[in-house]
C-alpha cells in the first residue's frame, strides 16, 4: 500500500517537496497536494505586476498544469487539521495521511494596523500589486513611504526593493523632482545578516535621495491628517503609503493547535512539529530563516529527503542549515544577490554587485522553478 502524504500548500516549499517526492518514489506514494488558489506566482512577480511590466494574468501559473506521476492536485479550502491524526478536513471532504506536510504560508492581517485599509496600500499580495500599479500612475507630487508594520514578514529586501523601483518609475514619469521618498524599516540595516548588502543598498538610498528611517515600525495611519504613526509616537507626513501588512498564520492554523506564539515551532534540524508524523515548512514556522519562497523551497528538500529515507530505508538527511539565495532589485534594471545561511552558526550572508548579469540569472531562476514544478510547456507559454 503507497504512504498517503498530504501536502497543505502548494507554494515553494510544497511544489518543492511534492516534486521531489514524485520524482523518487513513483507509486510507492499516494500523494495529495491541496491549495485554495488555482494557481502559484512568485514573490518577486508581484513588484512586475506592481509597476506594470507585466501583468496578473502574465504571472499566474495555473496547477492544472502539474502532471507530476502520483500526484493529486486539489483546489479546495483547508477547514481543520487534526495533527494528532493527521486528518485534514476541507471544504469538498476529508483526508487521512501517513504524512502530512503544513505549507500553507503566512496571511495578512491589513486591519492590525489602523487606518491602512482606509488610507494606505499593501503590496505583498497579487491582488494589492494589481490595485497599486493603477495607484502609482496617479502619483506625482508628494510624500511617498514605504512601511513595514510588524515583525516578521516576508522577504526582507521586498520594501528597499520596492523603494527603489518607486525612484525609477519618478524618473521615468519625470515627476521624481516633485516628490519625497521614506523607507520605514524595523532594522538598524536593510538586511542585518549581510552588511556588505545593507551597505549597498544604503549607498543606493543615498545616491536617490531616499531617506531610510531604521528602526521604527509604523503602528498606524491617521488617513484624514494624512500621517504615519510610528512605535515611537512620531509621526510622518504622508501623500503615497506603501505597507507591508502584518503577517500571520491562517486562522485553519492557528485553530489546529499547532503554534506558539503565532507560529508552528519545529525542529530546525528536521522541520519536524512535536506531532509524529507531521512536518511544517515555510513561512508558516518559527524556524529562525526569514520568511521567504527559497528557505521553504530548502526546507522542503530536507522533508522531502527524511520521507524518501523512511520508505527507501537510506540515509537520513543531513541537518537543515537554512541556506538561500535571494535576488535584489537595486532599480536602472540591475540585480544584486546575498547567499545567506542562517541555521550553521550565527547568521552570515556575502553579496553579488548588482549587474545586468544577474537580471538574466534571476530570469533563469524562476525559469527553473517553472520547468520543474510545472513542466517545459509553462515556460514556453511565457508564464513568469
Amino acid at each position: 500500500m503507497p504512504l498517503r502524504v498530504v501536502v497543505l500548500g502548494a507554494g515553494f516549499g510544497g511544489l518543492e517537496c511534492s516534486t521531489l517526492l514524485s520524482e523518487a518514489l513513483g507509486a510507492q506514494v499516494a500523494l495529495t497536494v491541496i491549495d485554495r488558489n488555482d494557481s502559484f506566482s512568485f514573490g518577486f512577480s508581484k513588484l512586475d505586476v506592481m509597476f506594470g511590466r507585466k501583468t496578473p494574468e502574465a504571472v499566474r501559473i495555473a496547477y492544472r498544469t502539474i502532471a507530476n506521476p502520483g500526484v493529486q492536485v486539489r483546489q479546495e479550502v483547508v477547514t481543520a487539521i487534526d495533527p494528532v491524526a493527521r486528518r485534514v478536513t476541507t471544504d469538498q471532504g476529508r483526508y487521512d495521511a501517513d504524512v502530512l506536510v503544513i505549507a500553507l504560508g503566512a496571511d495578512y492581517d491589513q486591519r492590525a494596523t489602523p487606518g491602512l485599509v482606509e488610507g494606505g496600500n499593501e503590496f505583498y499580495s497579487l491582488a494589492g500589486a494589481e490595485r497599486l500599479s493603477s495607484v502609482l500612475p496617479t502619483f506625482s507630487r508628494g510624500h511617498a513611504i514605504v512601511g513595514i508594520t510588524s515583525t516578521p514578514f516576508k522577504c526582507p529586501p521586498a520594501p528597499s526593493e520596492a523603494t527603489l523601483l518607486l525612484h525609477d518609475d519618478l524618473v521615468r514619469r519625470g515627476v521624481r523632482a516633485a516628490c519625497e521618498i521614506s523607507l520605514v524599516m524595523p532594522f538598524g540595516t536593510p538586511v542585518p545578516p549581510s552588511p556588505v548588502t545593507s551597505a549597498a543598498l544604503l549607498a543606493a538610498f543615498a545616491e536617490r535621495g531616499i531617506t531610510f528611517v531604521p528602526n521604527r515600525l509604523v503602528r498606524a495611519l491617521d488617513p484624514a491628517r494624512r500621517v504615519a504613526i510610528l512605535d515611537d509616537a512620531s509621526e510622518l507626513p504622508y501623500d503615497l503609503f506603501l505597507g507591508v501588512p502584518k503577517h500571520c498564520v491562517p486562522e485553519v492554523v492557528a485553530a489546529s493547535g499547532m503554534t506558539v506564539d503565532g507560529w508552528i515551532p519545529v525542529d530546525p534540524r528536521t522541520l519536524a512539529t512535536r506531532f509524529p508524523g507531521v512536518y511544517a515548512i515555510g513561512d508558516v514556522t518559527s524556524v529562525g530563516t526569514p520568511k521567504a519562497g527559497v528557505f521553504a523551497e530548502g526546507a522542503a528538500r530536507t522533508v522531502a529527503a527524511a520521507i524518501i529515507a523512511d520508505v527507501q530505508g537510506g540515509e537520513r538527511p543531513t541537518a537543515y542549515r537554512g541556506v538561500g539565495t535571494c535576488y535584489v532589485e537595486f532599480g536602472a534594471d540591475r540585480v544584486g544577490r546575498v547567499d545567506v545561511e542562517f541555521l550553521a552558526g550565527p547568521p552570515t550572508g556575502s553579496f553579488t554587485e548588482p549587474s545586468a548579469a544577474l537580471v538574466a540569472e534571476k530570469e533563469a531562476f524562476g525559469s527553473s522553478r517553472r520547468a520543474r514544478w510545472f513542466g517545459e510547456a509553462a515556460v514556453t507559454s511565457g508564464h513568469a
